[in-house]
């Protein structure tokens, strides 16, 4: 299996386990908290049938990579994709993420530049600022993730479960767009990624990215669902959208966070076009 070394640990190095598959323009793949790179299992099949060199990689602290005890934040986490694309030498990639990871893919431009970048493509976004503050009143109350914070400390598994339903939008979509497996499998990735990187990960999400955001100077794609519950349609795409020099929206009406797998046919569409043009 393929790995990278991006740290150490004590005497221990940190490794990131990725695949790399196809041939063509390189795609980068960055996966969702607090998923794995697994959950790109439409999107990557649909790329390689249209010709695309596909490459995923496990945050550290999930899937098939270490799990240190630091490195949650977005500095460290865009660094580690840095040497990815360095170790890999891609060129012309295109860069997608996937909720938490359009904050990698928005931080990486813009501490990193579009050297090595073509377009990005931000799928249910993060940025530009998820905190609702006096000078940002569309953001989520701090109570919010204060009270995630506690659920995990709780009890991890419980709250995983919870979680899951309101990335899907469970009791919606249950039986047309979702099934009980589906949901299972995102849990069982969850459950088995780092306890303490699943509870690090969520103050990264309140991390200000609006003054990387005008850095970003590639095409960008944003693909959010306007049912999101976990990242709200009017919190993020609409601020984010309004905010990126060359952008194209597209809002999957009805679609819920993880409209990855339920709105799959929809975002691969749109995700080829953009390639494409």
């Amino acid at each position: 299996m393929p790995y990278i070394t991006v740290g150490e640990e004590n005497s221990a190095p940190i490794d990131l386990y990725y695949e790399d598959h196809g041939a063509g323009a390189p795609v980068v793949l960055i996966h969702g908290w607090p998923l794995t790179s697994a959950s790109w299992e439409k999107q990557s099949m649909a790329l390689m049938d249209a010709g695309y060199r596909v490459i995923s990689y496990d945050r550290r602290g999930f899937g098939r990579s270490s799990r240190p005890m630091w490195g949650y934040e977005y500095d460290t986490l865009a660094r580690d994709l840095d040497m990815l694309i360095s170790a890999l030498d891609l060129r012309e990639a295109t860069l997608v993420g996937f909720s938490m990871g359009t904050g990698e893919v928005t931080r990486y431009l813009a501490r990193y530049g579009s050297a090595r970048v073509r377009k990005a493509a931000l799928l249910s976004c993060l940025p530009p600022f998820l905190l609702k503050t006096e000078d940002n009143p569309t953001g989520v109350d701090q109570s919010v993730f204060d009270q995630i914070m506690m659920s995990i400390s709780r009890d991890r598994l419980a709250f995983l479960t919870t979680f899951m339903h309101d990335f899907y939008n469970y009791d919606v979509l249950h039986g047309s767009r979702v099934s009980d497996e589906v949901v299972q499998f995102g849990w069982n990735a969850a459950a088995d990624s780092s306890p303490k990187a699943v509870a690090d990960c969520v103050p990264a999400w309140l991390t200000d990215f609006r003054s990387d955001v005008p850095q970003i100077d590639v095409p960008t794609l944003l693909i959010h669902g306007d049912s999101d519950r976990v990242l709200p349609y009017e919190s993020t795409a609409v601020p984010l959208s309004n905010m990126l020099q060359d952008c194209h929206l597209v809002t999957v009406e009805g679609g819920p966070h993880g409209n990855i797998w339920t709105h799959a046919d929809q975002v691969n569409t749109e995700l080829l076009d953009f390639l494409k043009s």
